[in-house]
Parts: C-alpha cells; structure tokens; sequence
C-alpha cells in the first residue's frame, strides 16, 4: 500500500509543513494581538457603521390649546418668559390737540353789493384796509339810474295831470255836468298814478341816492354798510359790473374772531359747547388764550369725517387776523379708567386685545377697545375689569 501512495502525498506538500512550522513559531502573544485587532475592529463598525440606539425621552409640550383657552404646562420654557400683571385704575384726564385757523365771525360780515350794474370809475379802498360805517367805498357809473330818475320824474308828471282831471270831474260833478262813469274812472287814474309814484320814490330811496335832486347824475356811490375791514376784494377801477348780485368786497368787524378747528368723528363725544379750551398761536409764541366752545356742528363733513368746533374771542386790537393758524387743546373731564401697559396689547385682524388669565396659567384672548394713552400705559374702554391678571410682556409668544 505504501509503495502505491503518491510521493507527495508520502512527504507532504512542502508549503503546507511551512505554514505548520510558521504558526507553531508565533506562540501566545502573536494569538493575544490577533484578538485584540478582531475587537477593535468589531468596536470601530458598531461606532461608525450601527451606533447603539439611544431610549425615546418623551417632551412635554410648551402649550395646550383647547377651544380659545390656552395652557401653559409645568415644565414649558414659556413660564419663564411670561410676564403677568393684575389691570389697574388711573385717572384719565385727556387732552386733545388739534389744528385750527382763525375766521371772521358770519354774524359780522357784510358782502357789499351795488344797488345797479354799470362801471367801477372810481374805488376808495384796498384789501386789509379798515373802514368806518357810511363811507365811500366806490363810485359806479350806472345808465340804470338814469333810467329810474326818468321813471320818477314821469310818475310826477303823470301824477300831477291824473289830480287835475280828478278835480275837473268833481267839479263838473255838482252841477251835474259829469257822467258818474267818467268820474269814477278819473278818481281810479288818480290813484294808479300815486302808486306808480310812490314805486319810483322807493326804488331810488332803494338805491341809495337823493330822491328830490336838480342834478340828476348816473354816479352811484356806494357806502360801507359797517365799520370793520375789507378782507375780501374783487373789484378794480373801470370794471364794468354787470351782475348786481356779486359783491363787490366783504367787510368784517374784527372786534370778535372764531378759533374753528376740525375734530375727527372718533373724538367728536370729548368735545361738547361750553367746555373750556387752551389755544395758542404761532403769531405769538408763549401765549396761551383760554376760551370755551361756543358751537359745534351738528353735520359731519363726509368727506374728511370731520366736525367744525368754534371758539368766539374777543379781538378789540384786532391782533388776531383771519388765516392765521393756531392749535387747540380741548380738556377733557377726568376719568377713572383700567389701564395695561402698551406691551399687553395684541393687534390681531386690525383689533387690539390682550391675554388674560381665567385660570392659573391658563389664559384666554379676549378683544379690548382702547382709550388715550398716558406715557406708557394706555386706558381700556372695554373688555377689561380692574383686577383681571393680564400678560403684559411675552403675549405674542401665544398669538396665533
């Protein structure tokens, strides 16, 4: 059987004996760092390829929304962030400013008009002048008076020759020589021709000139109907007037101006007549006049949504002039009104409103209607009681 074997299989393979050799050579230590690498090796894939999985740890959530209510857990982050303050009161005593402009007073303007259409030959005075009552503001050239002077003289004439036929027929009339006809239409021309001269006298009574005059002129002379100043003026020399319902020039009397400012409708119910006002001027800084409402308009102008307020001072040194601007401080009566600092409101949808606590730290928006504001606190028509705890810093951390 031996003799059969192959004689590799007898020796055995030389490279297989060396590795035999090789490994009966390494001994325990070369086995112990072999170990070593193989665990290293296991510990590097579990670091870098499978990392060991970490246990859930379930968060508490920083709010609790239920219907419009609003919960802030214990534990959440947004406790210490919150700031909450119960609503106080304050005495509200507000002050509204407003622009203004001085005006004549409509119960002393005059517009001056002349009596006839015809031309300005001559004018006597000039915007801004003062004048007297009576005197001569411009002299007017009117073939219209002529006109009334012929009608007049006529109606005298015509008058004068009705009498004397009345008084022919009277006479003719006792003797019997008259038809009762002719008298009676005689006595009716006597009476239409008397009243035809009365109608002329007034119309020149009307006009402003001498009725009973040799001279007979188209001059008319019109006259300041007050004394005041021409703040108005829309004539010249040789203008021809053809319209006798436009004035000529607008006088004033002075002597008492109103202060009219424009309230905005949401501040119209803190203005009221009688209630007293501070106005200054520009004109003269440092000086504050003191006057109280004498009207205010009962009709809203729809276009700036504003109404008139007028104050009446007097103004004997005429030192105030129409056109000169102003301002006007109206006080208000004193209130006793909740107040949050400014930091509680939160504008949502063009609405101001604020978080209040139903609960602790539970709170519920609720919408406010806001007043004037005083420093840094404002007043709260509605929504709001003294006492309510609101937050005032941190609100909008809950907004929506």
């Amino acid at each position: 059987m031996d003799s059969e074997t192959p004689a590799d299989q007898r020796e055995g393979k030389p490279d297989d004996r060396g590795d035999e050799l090789k490994a009966e050579r390494r001994g325990p230590g070369t086995i112990f760092v072999l170990l070593l690498i193989g665990v290293a090796a296991v510990a590097g894939y579990r670091l870098f390829v499978a990392p060991p999985a970490t246990p859930k740890v379930e968060i508490a959530p920083h709010l609790v929304r239920e219907g419009r209510r609003i919960t802030i857990p214990e534990g959440s982050p947004l406790r210490e962030k919150l700031v909450i303050e119960a609503v106080t009161t304050q005495e509200i005593e507000r002050s509204l400013v407003l622009p203004a402009v001085v005006e004549p007073d409509p119960a002393r303007l005059v517009k001056v008009l002349t009596p006839l259409a015809g031309r300005v030959v001559k004018l006597n005075v000039q915007l801004g002048e003062r004048v007297d009552a009576e005197q001569a503001l411009a002299v007017v050239d009117s073939s219209d008076l002529g006109t009334a002077y012929a009608e007049y003289d006529r109606a005298k004439v015509l008058l004068e020759l009705a009498r004397k036929t009345r008084d022919r027929f009277r006479d003719l009339a006792r003797f019997g020589g008259a038809a009762i006809k002719e008298q009676q239409q005689a006595e009716a021309d006597y009476v239409t021709q008397e009243v035809e001269l009365q109608r002329a006298d007034a119309r020149l009574r009307q006009i402003g000139v001498p009725v009973e005059t040799t001279s007979k002129s188209r001059m008319i002379t019109v006259a300041a109907p007050i004394a005041g100043s021409i703040i108005d003026l829309a004539v010249a020399p040789g203008a021809f007037w053809n319209d006798a319902t436009a004035p000529l020039m607008t006088i004033a009397d002075l002597k008492t101006i109103w202060v009219t400012a424009n309230v905005p409708e949401k501040d119209t119910a803190l203005v009221g007549r009688g209630q007293s006002a501070e106005v200054t001027f520009p004109a003269y800084p440092g000086e504050v006049s003191r006057g109280e409402v004498l009207f205010v308009s009962d009709v809203l102008d729809p276009d700036t949504r504003r109404t008139k307020v007028r104050i009446a001072f007097e103004n004997p040194d005429i030192r105030l002039k129409p056109g000169m601007f102003a301002s006007v401080s109206f006080l208000a009566p004193k209130q006793t009104m909740p107040v949050v600092p400014t930091t509680a409101l939160i504008l949502t949808n063009d609405a101001d409103q604020v978080f209040v606590e139903v609960a602790p730290w539970t709170f519920e928006a609720r919408p406010v209607e806001t007043g004037s504001q005083q420093g840094d606190r404002v007043a709260v028509k509605s929504g709001l009681a003294p006492g309510d705890r609101v937050i005032i810093k941190g609100g909008v951390l809950l907004n929506d």
